[in-house]
């Protein structure tokens, strides 16, 4: 057998038996990348620790950090609540609706954290307890939740962007841009399936709150929302990149914490940098462990094995963007989105441009597939996070969550079949 299949093999049985036994998913990629080191004879521990190093040596990724402080800013420091608070002012009394509250609020959090991790925990620990007073049904609830944070990476500034964007070298600044519309369509899916489940529920909408709270709730906001604006507006403008970004939502994000809203203290501070240091530190160990991988995999040629599979399909644009969709939808149900996006994209990426797709399109939609992925069972990071910040079971919010997926494949699919509605609006911004 020749060493190139042998790589092949140990990489896809190592990770199959690896994720199986539950290991660290960056340490199997460092010993999957090892493996393939040993059979194709090119062994060095000198090089696979220039690996690991040189997977997080870039100056982009730094905005990876930034950003995760950002979002636990935002958490403890009453930006999320506000934020809710206004979008249950202006709908919370119409019939369902804190459904329309959290898809609202869903959105609005998207363009400040850039996570969705972040978001659910938010939105969980804050809207799920008032939904269940309100007798809501708990599975349509959480599913609803965990459905709108995945909006999360794709609305700018998107955590997932800068890890693709710099594993792929695509620019970042157009991939925020193009997430921009197709986020704003998840949000308006999310809209029409909650009303359609809302023909089977029997749920009373709160009394109308008078248009002076409404603009009270709205002024308290405003701080919080003009964050995206500063963020978004900035990089457009040319004022900072989205490394710098980052930067200035993070100290933005303190300053209304600690100056502005006043709801975190100094000695406060220190546990939540400790909570982002955390968060950062696996992140960082995915991106180094997925480099020791890649760099085996490209050494191996897997890429040509992988295009001579779908060379067939390449005269067909379309037909093999579906195909490459339905393969990261398979991927998803075992796979975070980190982990897909840094072993997956520098793969796919060489095979789509050689067909002609547009690499910002193909961007945007793999880091959406790979979004939808973290609420497909079974390991569905944003299940297990709204499971048990809600403190209710997975099964429920599989169940609860399983409409709002299918509505998630219906715009999957519309984007693959009309790439405009993509790379139209780009091309305008731009």
């Amino acid at each position: 057998m020749a060493p190139e299949a042998q790589a092949f093999i140990v990489f896809s049985a190592g990770m199959l038996l690896l994720m199986g036994i539950g290991m660290n998913m960056a340490l199997a990629l460092v010993l999957t990348g090892a493996g393939m080191a040993w059979v194709l004879d090119f062994w060095d521990t000198q090089l696979l620790a220039q690996n690991l190093v040189a997977g997080i040596d870039s100056f982009p990724l730094l905005a990876v950090p930034f950003f995760i402080l950002a979002g636990e800013l935002m958490n403890s420091g009453g930006i999320s609540r506000r934020i809710i608070d206004m979008a249950q002012a202006w709908v919370g009394h119409i019939h369902g609706g804190l459904g329309y509250v959290a898809i609202g609020a869903a959105v609005l959090l998207s363009a400040m954290s850039g996570s969705a991790l972040a978001d659910a925990a938010a939105m969980s620990s804050i809207l799920l307890p008032m939904m269940r007073r309100h007798g809501y049904p708990v599975a349509a609830s959480a599913g609803l939740i965990a459905s709108g944070s995945v909006i999360g990476p794709i609305i700018p500034p998107s955590m997932a962007f800068v890890i693709y964007g710099v594993t792929t070298n695509t620019s970042i600044s157009a991939l925020f841009l193009s997430g921009i519309v197709p986020g704003l369509l998840m949000g308006g899916a999310l809209v029409v399936a909650w009303t359609l489940l809302l023909r089977r529920m029997d749920i009373a909408g709160d009394p109308p709150v008078p248009m002076a709270q409404r603009l009270r709730a709205t002024g308290r906001a405003l701080w919080a929302l003009l964050m995206p604006v500063i963020i978004i507006g900035g990089m457009k403008s040319g004022v900072f990149t989205p490394t710098e970004a980052a930067v200035v939502a993070a100290f933005y994000a303190l300053a209304i914490s600690l100056f502005v809203y006043r709801e975190m203290r100094l000695p406060q501070l220190g546990t939540v940098l400790v909570n982002a240091a955390k968060t950062t530190a696996v992140v960082m160990f995915l991106c180094a462990g997925a480099q020791v991988a890649s760099y085996m995999i490209t050494l191996a040629d897997l890429p040509a094995v992988l295009t001579g599979w779908l060379g067939p399909l390449a005269q067909n644009p379309r037909l093999l963007m579906a195909v490459m969709m339905v393969v990261l939808v398979v991927i998803g149900t075992a796979l975070d989105l980190t982990p897909t996006i840094l072993i997956f994209a520098p793969v796919m990426l060489p095979i789509a441009v050689k067909a002609g797709i547009d690499p910002v399109y193909f961007g945007l939609m793999f880091v959406l597939n790979g979004s939808i992925g973290l609420i497909t069972p079974p390991v569905g990071t944003v299940l297990n996070v709204v499971a048990g910040v809600g403190r209710i079971g997975l099964v429920q919010v599989i169940r609860g969550v399983n409409p709002f997926l299918l509505t998630y494949f219906v715009i999957l699919a519309l984007f693959v079949a009309f790439p405009q509605i993509v790379t139209a609006p780009v091309a305008w911004m731009r």
